[in-house]
């Protein structure tokens, strides 16, 4: 895609601009900022002459972006920001819970298989696709070369990330043939079930089903086994656990909200903390508040913990993915404990 004009291109890119063209919504009634297209041009320019693309085709393929409005708006009101007992209602839902026993046993071989490579267990995965996209049921509306274009050159405050997850999408389109025309996702960009960027996409993707491509947007395979990929090269520990609620006076004198464990865990010990098997003498813990109605409550995050983060930098987050992930092994054991009396 975009190659140098002496080398044919890959018939996708022929058909892509006038593809775009074609089937895109409507304009919509926003319009974009007045550098729009001079922004286009000098993008365009730099990363063609990096990677040794067609400038003209890479100029006529971002020229069918169209700048959205609503992605800006809601990058302004992050679901994050909300207090953690509000942030907790959106995902620890019955239905969510009964969603993530159906996917793992409708997925379990896959799973299990995914766990024996990679260390990272069912519920785990399945607590991730439950949060990101109810299992595949959300995983959003935006072309993805409209959220990137908009938030590389309509949203200062971001517009250099963005402007680099846009060169990685580029480069993405070729590495895995997608087309821009279907390739849906989150107003931040994030794609297919695990809604990985398109950084993430290109570092952590993994071809699990075995049929030469990485497919996050239709193959359940390559979805669990790429979430599973990502925890294990962030450092995820097999067997280890992942947060322990604190009870009032069991945090240690001048605790900071650090995602990243730092505080020995001696410390805790000595304030009557129960540490979990599995637990190292030397090993960290941080403090994760979460604001509740009538105050605020307290847990012990371990390195699992920190490793969600790394999949979304909240502390509210990955505490979702936690209760959540223990809520799905609970029902699940529960419905095996019945389905054996």
């Amino acid at each position: 895609m975009f190659r140098r004009t002496f080398i044919p291109l890959f018939a996708l890119v022929s058909l892509t601009v006038a593809a775009l063209a074609r089937e895109a919504p409507p304009p919509a009634p926003a319009k974009p900022p007045a550098n729009w297209s001079q922004a286009i041009e000098r993008f365009a320019t730099r990363v063609a002459a990096r990677h040794g693309w067609d400038a003209r085709e890479l100029k006529s393929l971002l020229k069918q972006a169209r700048y959205q409005k609503s992605i800006i708006d809601a990058m302004n009101r992050p679901a994050e920001g909300m207090p953690w007992y509000r942030y907790r209602k959106i995902f620890l839902q019955p239905a969510r819970i009964d969603a993530g026993v159906r996917f793992w046993r409708e997925h379990r071989r896959l799973l299990e298989q995914a766990e024996r490579k990679w260390g990272v267990p069912p519920h785990i995965v399945t607590a991730i696709l439950g949060v990101e996209t109810y299992y595949g049921r959300r995983a959003g509306g935006y072309r993805v070369i409209d959220a990137l274009a908009t938030l590389a050159f309509a949203y200062p405050k971001r517009a250099a990330f963005f402007a680099r997850e846009l060169d990685e999408f580029l480069q993405l389109l070729h590495d895995e043939g997608l087309d821009p025309r279907a390739t849906l996702g989150s107003y931040a960009g994030a794609m297919g079930m695990p809604q990985f960027i398109p950084s993430s996409y290109r570092a952590y993707a993994v071809d699990f089903d075995g049929d030469g491509r990485r497919d996050l947007l239709h193959s359940s395979a390559d979805v669990i086994g790429s979430v599973a990929n990502y925890f294990a090269r962030h450092g995820w520990r097999p067997g280890g656990p992942v947060a322990l609620k604190l009870k009032p006076g069991q945090v240690p004198a001048a605790a900071s909200d650090e995602l990243k464990p730092s505080i020995p865990l001696a410390r805790f010990s000595a304030r009557g903390v129960g540490l979990p098997p599995g637990v190292g003498p030397r090993a960290r813990g941080a403090v994760v508040a979460l604001e509740q109605p009538d105050g605020v409550e307290h847990w012990l995050g371990f390195d699992n913990f920190y490793v969600i983060t790394r999949y979304n930098h909240s502390k509210l987050y990955a505490m979702a993915v936690h209760q959540l992930s223990e809520r799905i092994r609970e029902r699940m054991h529960e419905r095996q404990d019945t389905a054996s009396d």
